[in-house]
């Protein structure tokens, strides 16, 4: 079983990344942390209780960093709405959040484990980084570190750059610059991960609590990239983080050099990939590059259908 603690911003995909990674056997989530992204901090922790109550989820969550380490904040209402979970109207939800901060949270948990907790982050990197900054030591308790964020030749947010990177880049530096095993889902890779009409169907017929929730869920999501991106179904980015950790063989990855851009006029929060070595530096990411698009359905269907009892 995979130990992970779950760094996120939910966010419509988030919550989709927790849903799966609750109900998978071989994956034990034992700390869900929240950071500003899709929406303020405030937001994405209400959001990621409302998720963990829906799917009986225990695992403690803890509200982290409200702003980017240089303390710029940039969210995405078009695309997730002003409660960045906009769509579903959950259940009544009684939990709270810790009283620890997500940073303090995470350097704990890893400290308490064996060396095998994996970090799974599919939001701006602002805890990892502030948690790396903070107890230098906990690299020795890491056994990976899987995200979604990045992209191999265009972004989301600006021609350059992905959000997640885009977000906070410095942050970003320091994760990629760690010397930790790392894995970048970016957009080429999640791009093939979308929620065609009838992926959404067969999640309808399923007709319990959790799928109905992620119908609207994906309604909404969908709705929204095609008003903004022209897209007809929605990619699940975030889903594909988990995907990952469960079963590597979800997807092809290329061992690849990863520079973060910081300061460029138009290319801040690039990542810039050396797809084909020609910088000669050694790689520090495994880049992730084609899904075996029925492995991964399969994945999130079979979640999905769990809820059902």
């Amino acid at each position: 079983m995979r130990k992970i603690i779950l760094d996120c911003d939910p966010g419509h995909d988030d919550a989709l990344a927790m849903l799966l990674a609750h109900s998978h056997p071989d994956t034990d989530v034992v700390l869900l942390t929240t950071v500003a992204g899709n929406q303020t901090v405030e937001k994405t922790t209400r959001n990621a209780l409302n998720v963990a109550s829906l799917a009986g989820m225990q695992a403690p969550v803890a509200k982290g960093m409200g702003r980017s380490l240089t303390g710029r904040q940039s969210t995405a209402p078009d695309i997730h709405g002003e409660s960045g979970l906009d769509g579903p109207v959950f259940p009544p939800c009684d939990l709270n959040a810790i009283d620890k901060h997500a940073v303090d949270a995470i350097i704990d948990a890893l400290t308490a484990s064996d060396g095998d907790m994996t970090m799974v982050c599919t939001g701006p990197l602002t805890n990892m980084a502030a948690a790396l900054m903070k107890e230098p030591g906990i690299v020795r308790q890491i056994r990976e570190i899987v995200l979604m964020g990045g992209a191999t030749y265009f972004g989301n947010k600006t021609p350059a750059a992905e959000f997640n990177i885009f977000v906070d880049p410095e942050a970003a530096r320091i994760v990629f610059d760690s010397g930790l095993p790392l894995t970048m889902i970016g957009l080429e890779l999640t791009h093939q991960a979308v929620a065609s009409p009838d992926i959404v169907e067969e999640i309808r017929a399923m007709d319990n609590p959790v799928a109905r929730i992620v119908v609207e869920l994906l309604e909404f999501f969908g709705h929204s990239y095609r008003e903004v991106f022209g897209f007809e179904a929605p990619p699940i980015h975030d889903a594909c983080a988990v995907a990952y950790v469960i079963d590597p063989h979800v997807m092809t990855t290329r061992s690849c050099r990863v520079d973060i851009e910081t300061k460029g006029e138009f290319t801040a929060g690039m990542t810039v990939v050396d797809l084909y070595g020609v910088t000669g530096r050694r790689p520090n990411a495994n880049v992730a590059l084609e899904l075996d698009k029925r492995r991964f359905w399969e994945l999130m269907l079979n979640a999905f259908r769990s809820y059902g009892g």
